[in-house]
């Protein structure tokens, strides 16, 4: 195989819009605070969905847009940091949902770049033969995983999934997945944390900002050089929607002036692992984005994790 492509996106959010002033009624803050602290205005909280649903739900959009069937997939891969259940995986219940006969199924937890890194997984599985068609998908409930009376963290998480079929390209046609640059930074791991038996999240805020605008658009710009594209080309740019400002301190490095820069921040809340994919299968619902054009998709944050590639817009 020469490479993979998108070919199709979806995503899913759960009925329950949480706005700020319904979060000023659990911890003390304001519309205000939130807006000019993160950018958020309002988030999706999940009620009886599970992640398993969420990302089924997104995935089945996915794979009705992309012309295939259940039988033609055979690679199914979950990012997700917040899933209660260890086994089974999410991933093989994604597939019991869907229809989906024998294909390999494996979870991927980088929290917050678990999307690029699922999806840097599957094009290497799809170039060395192991795969043909995939669905790539990031999902969280990290409404489970909150704690409602930390203010520091409570105004910022919420649920939500995204998706992508993930095809090979024919022999001579070129890839449409650049190559990923991926790494972390382990000894700084400590800074986003979800640990324990009952977790929920704890995060050193100033301490990921300062990480992410100052040393993140280096990296960024590497998978644009990899994938032989200058920055200033590029149709879109998807990061991962952790803060406003922190993806406003990214593009002011990276230099691109021609992108889309999606927010999806604004409404959706940080959603770790689904927030790439969800940002960039709205982008691509509205048509913001030509088919065909190149789009860096840049995920980063637990465990002070990134990933990155530039994709060709399906």
């Amino acid at each position: 195989m020469t490479g993979s492509r998108l070919v199709a996106l979806g995503h899913y959010q759960p009925a329950r819009v949480v706005t700020n002033d319904d979060i000023a009624q659990l911890v003390e803050t304001s519309d205000e605070w939130i807006r000019d602290r993160v950018g958020i205005v309002t988030r999706r909280i999940a009620d009886g969905e599970t992640v398993a649903d969420m990302a089924a739900a997104a995935a089945g959009k996915a794979l009705a847009n992309s012309g295939l069937t259940a039988a033609d997939i055979d690679l199914v891969v979950v990012a997700t940091c917040s899933s209660a259940d260890r086994s089974p995986n999410v991933a093989c219940r994604v597939a019991a949902k869907l229809g989906i006969t024998a294909p390999g199924a494996f979870d991927l937890n980088t929290a917050c770049s678990g999307f690029a890194y699922a999806l840097g997984t599957v094009d290497h599985a799809i170039r060395a033969g192991a795969s043909r068609n995939a669905l790539v998908i990031g999902a969280e409930k990290l409404s489970d995983i909150v704690d409602w009376t930390d203010r520091s963290t409570c105004i910022i998480f919420a649920d939500g999934a995204g998706a992508a079929v993930v095809s090979a390209v024919g022999d001579g046609e070129p890839a449409g997945v650049g190559p990923v640059v991926w790494g972390s930074v382990p000894e700084r791991g400590d800074a986003v944390r979800i640990e324990g038996w009952r977790p929920s999240i704890q995060q050193e805020g100033q301490s990921v900002f300062r990480w992410a605008t100052t040393e993140l658009a280096p990296l960024a710009r590497q998978a644009c050089e990899r994938a032989g594209v200058d920055p200033s080309e590029l149709a879109a740019f998807v990061p991962h929607q952790a803060n406003a400002r922190i993806i406003d301190g990214i593009v002011k490095r990276l230099g691109i002036p021609n992108a889309v820069v999606a927010k999806d921040i604004v409404e959706s809340g940080n959603t770790s692992a689904a927030s790439v994919p969800l940002a960039l299968s709205k982008l691509v619902e509205r048509r913001e984005v030509p088919s065909g054009a190149p789009v860096l998709l840049f995920g980063f944050g637990g465990g002070l994790t990134y990933a990155g590639q530039v994709v060709r817009c399906p």
